[in-house]
């Protein structure tokens, strides 16, 4: 097994046991529910946005542990950043674990590319992404977010 697959598990597996920043944000100015109908996943995030700066994000729900790893993961990187930055990230994983990033391109992702290789996993791509899915929703005061119809991360054009 190669040396970045053991990491994707370790992290995956700690992430999904110890999720950062799990539970509901009392007093949040945003929020939105996403929803992976295919596998069942679903999350409830929310957050305070003061200004153009993500404050504080916290998420609950159920999902698989790709789902809830990526949500752990994405809240405590998106802490602290402007809007403008977080929707620039969450571009960069979309593009990521969809294929279409050049990861020899300058990219913001640091410890994020632990799932780079979701990519080669087509049916657990929309697990990774449905926690972005869902911040993109929150940020723009959009009360849920899905991975099918016209959300669908891997979807054509």
């Amino acid at each position: 097994m190669s040396e970045m697959r053991v990491m994707y598990q370790e992290v995956i597996l700690d992430h999904n046991r110890k999720p950062r920043n799990y539970g509901r944000l009392e007093g949040a100015n945003r929020h939105a529910d996403g929803h992976n109908p295919l596998c069942g996943d679903s999350i409830h995030l929310t957050m305070n946005v003061e200004g153009d700066l993500i404050q504080a994000v916290a998420f609950e729900g159920e999902g698989c542990a790709i789902c809830k790893a990526s949500a752990s993961m994405m809240t405590g990187v998106v802490k602290g950043l402007t809007v403008r930055e977080a929707e620039e990230l969450v571009s960069q994983f979309r593009g990521m674990t969809t294929g279409t990033l050049d990861m020899n391109g300058e990219h913001r992702l640091g410890r994020l590319k632990v799932f780079e290789g979701i990519k080669d996993l087509p049916s657990r791509v929309k697990c990774a992404i449905l926690p972005w899915h869902t911040l993109t929703a929150a940020i723009h005061s959009v009360q849920s977010a899905s991975t099918e119809g016209k959300d669908d991360p891997i979807q054509e054009g």
